[in-house]
């Protein structure tokens, strides 16, 4: 396997029209020293090598604890949760070393040594020097080395960062319920920038399409020396060139130029707003790229150039809907846990391999119809967030925040950090503070902070809705679990009795759930199917229970495959079906096999194989789809047979999440054990753009008792292949399990 480093390059290259040399760049991507200790003193030799960036997972030879780390399982044990203080290791340090050379050319420059993401706690050492340190996780931190440096010679970068065991209490997030092992390192890009003493610390680049503009907002930092006598300067003037040009053609369609003060040794805020004549929106299909470039001079002198990409593109709500370009927009799609995945067994660089993530994240979401993903329980690196940009997949970007995890106001700083570095990637779309968690402070004080920040997306604040929010809550996210059967096995015939779940009955199944139907705000359900496998085929530790009551005690994993398809096309047609709901994102597309839960895939992670499960996916979540309304009668036990020669009557129900008309036959047909066709009936349905259409019909069941699977193709107009939605029914009263029926299996 091919690993690629992502090499993040600021106008490396001089900006065409700028003066040279305003950013040099020096990549630190690439093999660096490592080793470990137990107490906080450097090793005094390294023993090992490590990509950077990656986590101490990758070192070689592995670390000491690594079979710690990665255990596999024998067997499966029901688990709800795992309590992080219960540790089975010893936490170390990790130490990163390397040496770069600095060229004595660059000497008169100011230096910063920048790290994405390092978790957790680290600090920073050029040839000696304590240069800094930061305890976030999530975003870049970035630290003045110039002091420490030896120009025209090597320099040694030593890098410690700590275990979370350490991570101190002030900082905001990283507790999750469903892990056990959280594993430290530097996960993101490294590199070294070269500027003059003015730097542009931060740029956003917010647009509008509809005002056919954007606001753009930067922070300018001042490496002059602060004002020490009386009578010192305490600013100096300053002027911004900023233009927009077009990402692939470099054409310019906006240029503006600006000055302002820049107060010394410190952070000034600037912001102004450009026109553009002609915008290209950003959509998934459409994916359009600007590029911006922001350009900071004084006395006629280049100081920094900064450029970022970004997309025209506006998304809001409007009532219970989304809005993407003033057009309603059903969100479809999953959710990715990366933070679990890092203590997959068989994670190793996969994360960091570009053609990897791009089939996992663009390439399978696109083959079924997915426009949209939820980065859940933790952010990813930066390229994913590229790659989202350029083909076209929207995000629900959420903070590592489920359990309570922080103090306000370093909540504060790391998501302020987190908007202003993250904010110009026009693939997110909601900013997600919080996980099935409340918190008044991130609801109420810093979500409408963060807005004045960033107005051009959507925030959402986990369980909390208006009733804790008030005005502030912009949208609700719903995790309609079915089924969850966590009590003892003993119990949960009694369980089933008196809680029955009509399972693909699209009509009802809301209790519990009322809130969905009532709230005034958008609905994204972006969890639901509580049938999790592990990769083998296995139930995964919160579904063993589900296995073993409907399919019976060691059931095989085709077996197992087979329920969770049915299963998960089911419910995805229920929520589908309520047009209310503004977004269905199916969990898991990517988790910790071995896990609490489980993702759609099987056999090695590297392989990106689906599961039966991913292939019925492209029918249920078809943009325009036609489903059955009737309630299984293979694994549901409260259900009765039906009679030989009964008139069955059911709606079909036609959704439609597009902005155009879709019509077409739907065939239904009734087939036996061995795949004959018992009965054969079509219909004609029509469905208005974002519409829902109930289609009444009656089909008479065969006089031969049996068990018959009930097809429902839909051949929409000038399209070749059906859509396809399936029900397991039963003639007759007489036993019946899964080989009854005949193996039906997806286009």
């Amino acid at each position: 396997m091919r690993l690629f480093y992502i090499i993040i390059l600021l106008c490396v290259i001089p900006l065409s029209g700028f003066a040279d040399n305003g950013r040099i760049t020096i990549s630190l991507n690439g093999e660096w020293s490592f080793d470990q200790t137990e107490k906080a003193f450097p090793p005094k030799h390294f023993t090992r090598k490590i990509p950077v960036p990656g986590l101490i997972h990758l070192a070689r030879p592995k670390i000491s604890q690594y079979d710690k780390f990665f255990k596999k399982p024998d067997g499966v044990e029901l688990v709800e949760q795992f309590n992080f203080l219960e540790r089975d290791y010893v936490p170390m340090y990790n130490w990163y070393k390397r040496k770069v050379h600095v060229a004595d050319s660059l000497s008169g420059k100011q230096l910063f040594l920048t790290i994405k993401k390092s978790q957790y706690v680290t600090r920073v050492f050029v040839n000696g020097y304590e240069i800094g340190s930061s305890m976030e996780c999530y975003t870049p931190m970035s630290f003045n080395m110039t002091n420490a440096v030896r120009f025209g010679d090597d320099n040694e970068i030593l890098i410690q960062v700590g275990d979370r065991a350490w991570l101190p209490s002030e900082a905001a997030g990283s507790t999750d319920k469903e892990k056990v092992h959280y594993l430290p390192g530097i996960w993101d890009d490294v590199f070294i920038t070269a500027t003059g003493n003015l730097r542009v610390e931060k740029a956003l680049f917010l647009p509008s399409l509809a005002k056919k503009e954007v606001k753009i907002k930067t922070l300018v930092r001042s490496m002059y020396p602060p004002q020490m006598l009386f009578g010192d300067k305490m600013s100096d003037a300053c002027r911004m060139e900023l233009r927009i040009k077009e990402k692939q053609s470099g054409r310019i369609v906006s240029s503006k130029t600006i000055a302002g003060l820049a107060k010394r040794d410190n952070m000034t805020y600037f912001e102004t707003t450009m026109h553009l004549d002609e915008p290209k929106a950003w959509t998934p299909d459409t994916p359009f790229l600007y590029e911006g470039e922001v350009a900071v001079y004084a006395d006629s002198m280049l100081m920094d150039c900064y450029s970022v990409h970004f997309g025209m593109r506006d998304f809001a709500k409007k009532g219970k809907f989304f809005t993407l370009n003033g057009e309603k927009f059903y969100l479809r799609g999953s959710n990715i846990t990366l933070q679990r995945f890092f203590e997959d067994p068989d994670c190793h660089a996969l994360a960091w391999d570009r053609e990897w993530v791009k089939k996992l994240m663009i390439d399978l979401p696109k083959s079924i119809d997915w426009n949209a993903m939820r980065i859940c329980v933790g952010i990813v690196p930066d390229f994913w967030y590229d790659l989202c940009d350029e083909y076209g997949i929207l995000l629900q970007n959420e903070w590592f925040y489920w359990q309570n995890h922080g103090w306000d106001e370093q909540v504060r700083k790391e998501y302020m950090n987190w908007v202003w570095s993250d904010g110009n990637h026009p693939c997110i779309v909601i900013w997600d503070a919080i996980n099935e968690n409340w918190d008044s402070y991130i609801g109420n004080v810093l979500i409408p902070e963060l807005k004045e920040l960033d107005p051009t997306r959507i925030w959402d604040a986990g369980y909390m809705t208006s009733d804790q929010m008030g005005s502030n809550d912009e949208m609700d996210e719903p995790h309609p679990y079915r089924a969850i059967t966590l009590m003892h096995s003993d119990e949960l015939n009694d369980y089933f009795k008196n809680n029955p779940y009509d399972l693909g009955a699209l009509h009802d199944n809301w209790m519990g759930f009322t809130s969905v139907l009532d709230a005034g705000v958008p609905q994204l359900v972006n969890e639901y199917g509580w049938i999790w496998l592990w990769r083998d085929g296995r139930p995964s530790k919160l579904t063993l229970n589900n296995y073993n009551y409907y399919l019976g005690e060691n059931a095989d994993p085709e077996q197992c495959r087979e329920l969770q398809a049915y299963w998960l096309q089911l419910e995805t047609e229920w929520l589908r079906s309520e047009r209310s709901i503004a977004g269905v994102l199916a969990f898991c597309h990517l988790t910790n096999n071995y896990g609490f839960t489980g993702d759609w895939f099987v056999g090695n992670i590297k392989d990106l194989e689906p599961s039966p499960a991913f292939h019925w996916f492209k029918h249920c979540f078809a943009p325009s789809a036609v489903f059955i309304d009737l309630v299984d009668q293979l694994y549901t036990k409260h259900t009765q047979p039906l009679e030989p020669e009964e008139g069955l009557v059911f709606n079909l129900i036609g959704v439609n999440d597009l902005n155009r008309p879709s019509a077409g036959q739907v065939v239904l047909k009734l087939l036996d054990e061995d795949g004959n066709e018992a009965l054969r009936q079509e219909e004609q349905i029509a469905m208005e753009p974002f519409g829902k259409r109930i289609k009444p019909c009656l089909v008479k069941m065969p006089a031969e008792s049996g068990c018959y699977l009930l097809i429902a193709e839909y051949y929409e107009e000038g399209k070749l292949e059906p859509v396809l939605s399936r029900r397991y029914l039963k003639v007759g009263n007489q036993p019946a399990s899964f080989e009854d029926y005949f193996d039906f299996k997806p286009l």
